[in-house]
């Protein structure tokens, strides 16, 4: 992974680029907590080798996954940054486009870079709590 910062101030822009077979997921809440991000907008483009997106099942209170085997672009990747318990955490939606044309989306569980995925990273100086929903199984941002 490399990243720049493209603009400074109160509300800084990074641009971070992930290479070949790195987890997206992962890699994106690595430098969430490197920046102490605490409520910022992403945004990216790229292609998977292999991916996972899940669809929230409310009855279950979980994530159904919904796997993609093959190599995949990423059409649409958008999603926040708000601090959770265990420190900033990015909440990820992602729509992946199959060689055939047809798409896949949900929620982004993990997706394995190649060759590229470009993230454009908005910071705000605001800090937005996540806070755990028991009646939901969720845990969301928090503006109380």
């Amino acid at each position: 992974m490399k990243w720049r910062q493209v603009q400074d101030g109160p509300s800084a822009v990074y641009v971070v680029v992930l290479d070949p077979g790195e987890e997206a997921v992962d890699r994106l809440t690595a430098f969430a907590r490197d920046r102490s991000l605490g409520a910022s907008q992403v945004t990216a483009v790229g292609a998977f080798s292999q991916a996972v997106v899940g669809w929230f099942d409310r009855a279950e209170r979980d994530y159904r996954p919904l796997p993609v085997g093959e190599q995949c672009e990423v059409l649409s990747l958008l999603g926040d940054v708000a601090v959770g318990p265990g420190g900033p955490v990015p909440h990820l939606h992602a729509v992946l486009g199959l060689p055939d044309g047809t798409t896949r989306g949900g929620h982004l569980l993990s997706g394995r870079v190649w060759p590229t995925l470009e993230v454009i990273v908005r910071d705000s100086p605001a800090e937005l709590a996540k806070t755990h929903r028991p009646d939901l199984g969720l845990a969301l941002i928090d503006l109380g």
